[in-house]
């Protein structure tokens, strides 16, 4: 009897705890970006709020130098981006998080890549914390009026065929 108790209240507690992350990562979900300042790798004033691709959807992906599975993720988006780009019109945008200590790494990291990103630095972590980021890489999708419609945190090889499907979805509904 102790043991059924046990067990049903342990379901209970992880059941409620799922259900609160979930709501927790839908929080931001159908919502605008939020606007911060942050600088790009020129040292121009970028406000998040206003990033735009003319109704097409943008790609923001939170990552930094330190981060292996971030820099998987992009480098292997890299390698499809240019074909994503013309099928699809999609911009990706990566939001570096490297504080001051490693923030001098961004560019001849992504300079030795060739990415065609935008590449914006948030050594503070302002943004990151506006966009409810926890750790990296986190990787959300806008659609073309500034709306927030999918996130994903981590990265495992294959991910990158998730995100361009829901990118595809985002176009097709777009065009109705």
């Amino acid at each position: 009897m102790k043991t059924t108790i046990i067990a049903s209240l342990t379901a209970l507690l992880l059941g409620s705890g799922l259900a609160f992350s979930q709501e927790e990562d839908k929080g931001l979900l159908d919502k605008k970006v939020p606007e911060v300042q942050i600088k790009d790798t020129d040292g121009e004033t970028i406000n998040t709020g206003k990033l735009e691709n003319d109704g097409k959807p943008i790609i923001i992906s939170f990552w930094a130098t330190w981060c292996t599975p971030c820099k998987k993720e992009l480098n292997t988006i890299n390698d499809m981006y240019i074909d994503w780009q013309d099928e699809t019109g999609v911009r990706l945008v990566a939001v570096s998080v490297d504080d001051e200590r490693t923030k001098n790494r961004v560019v001849p990291y992504v300079d030795s890549k060739a990415w065609e990103y935008q590449v914006l630095l948030d050594p503070n972590g302002e943004f990151k914390r506006a966009m409810g980021v926890n750790n990296v890489p986190h990787t959300f999708l806008i659609d073309g009026e500034g709306n927030i419609v999918y996130s994903h945190n981590n990265y495992a090889p294959g991910d990158e065929y998730e995100l361009y499907d829901k990118i595809l979805e985002l176009v097709e509904s777009e065009d109705e």
